[in-house]
């Protein structure tokens, strides 16, 4: 695809100040002039300030994009700290917003910011996203992204969208309207199960790769406004930073016909009893030992290394998942199954369920319960 028309037109003529600030794209050939006045007079919406959105909003604002609305109903965490380089470490505990917000403030007054401390969802998505000539999606679950891009495709405004996790990173740009228009559900049609996608707080992520696969974000969006270049239209950009390759897979319209889930491959989740992390401290005591259960964690190795519970068995929540039976994995007697905060747990506890185990319970609250109520000096994350 070659370049689409500009989405904005050119707003005022430049101020000598805005000159001198822009002069560096003003120089690049296709941009100039007209091109830094279209940037001015657009707006842009960006959900999610996190690992994404710290990049493309940087990068944006630098740029000049003449107004940022930015989502996220989150509040910074320390943890984030390692690749949400627009947030400080005296912002943890504030809205992401408002600290992004903060930082674009003071990188360029050019820009205008709203901030919405609001979840993106179905029912909100439409109403968040009108009025803006493009939006990107830096969110980091299905729900939101497939509400974003329904809303977009809704509204006629083009996405940017793009995923990271650990070392791998997808990017495309979805234009509702054009010829052989594709959107997230063309990619996903029906959104990965839960176990397959884990969450950079379950896997973690390289947070230079980040920075990258922003800056590509932030690169598509000021094509897109400005009409030139070839954005990622119709195409995936993969990105494999362990060895700093790139690839593009092409993407066609599959129709809105979703294949049924055959009845055999649905996971449901049965109710499981749960032990406090306090009661499995008490099975664990000296006098108890010998009747102890078996304590499995799910997680995946990088989260078993930062700490875990005496004696734990170690299986990754995708590797319980596979057993067809319970031979040979685990011993006889009850069985505590814990992860980082729940849900993993909750999975793999049914699955043993299924397979036959009665005596199997889930600790409720993760390892983070455990270092809240038993063993703070274990590192949070």
């Amino acid at each position: 695809m070659t370049s689409l028309p500009p989405l904005v037109g050119p707003g005022p003529a430049l101020r000598p100040d805005q000159v001198s600030r822009y002069s560096r794209h003003l120089l690049v050939p296709g941009m100039g002039m007209a091109a830094q006045r279209r940037l001015l007079a657009a707006r842009v919406a960006v959900v999610g300030a996190g690992g994404l959105g710290s990049p493309v909003l940087a990068y944006l604002a630098a740029a000049g994009v003449g107004h940022l609305t930015i989502i996220d109903d989150d509040d910074v965490d320390a943890t984030n700290l390692q690749r949400q380089v627009i947030h400080r470490a005296d912002a943890v505990g504030t809205p992401k917003g408002e600290s992004a917000a903060a930082f674009v403030r003071g990188l360029n007054p050019d820009v205008s910011v709203e901030v919405r401390h609001t979840r993106v969802d179905a029912d909100t998505a439409v109403d968040l996203l009108r009025g803006h000539h493009v939006v990107l999606d830096g969110a980091d679950n299905f729900p939101t992204r497939y509400a974003v891009s329904d809303a977009c495709g809704a509204l006629g405004i083009p996405l940017v969208w793009a995923a990271v996790l650990r070392f791998d990173a997808q990017v495309s740009t979805f234009v509702p309207g054009i010829e052989d228009a594709v959107s997230l559900r063309d990619l996903f049609p029906v959104p990965p199960r839960p176990q397959d996608v884990p969450s950079c707080s379950e896997a973690g992520v390289l947070g230079a790769l980040v920075g990258q696969v922003g800056s590509i974000m932030a690169a598509e969006v000021v094509k897109l406004l400005c009409g030139f270049g070839e954005p990622l239209v119709g195409r995936v950009l993969l990105i494999d930073a362990l060895s700093q390759r790139t690839r593009e897979v092409p993407l066609r319209p599959v129709g809105a016909v979703v294949q049924p889930v055959e009845r055999e491959h649905v996971r449901e989740i049965v109710p499981l009893p749960e032990v406090s992390p306090r009661e499995v401290e008490g099975l664990l005591a000296p006098d108890l030992r010998s009747g102890a259960p078996t304590l499995l964690d799910v997680r995946e190795p990088a989260e078993h290394e930062l700490g875990t519970l005496p004696g734990a068995l170690l299986v990754p929540v995708g590797e319980v998942l596979n057993w067809d039976d319970l031979d040979h994995h685990l011993p006889e007697g009850p069985v505590v199954v814990y992860c980082k905060a729940g849900p993993r747990a909750q999975r793999a506890a049914a699955h043993l369920v299924r397979l036959g185990r009665e005596d199997v319970s889930v600790m409720s609250g993760g390892i983070l319960g455990w270092i809240e109520q038993v063993d703070p000096s274990l590192p949070s994350y």
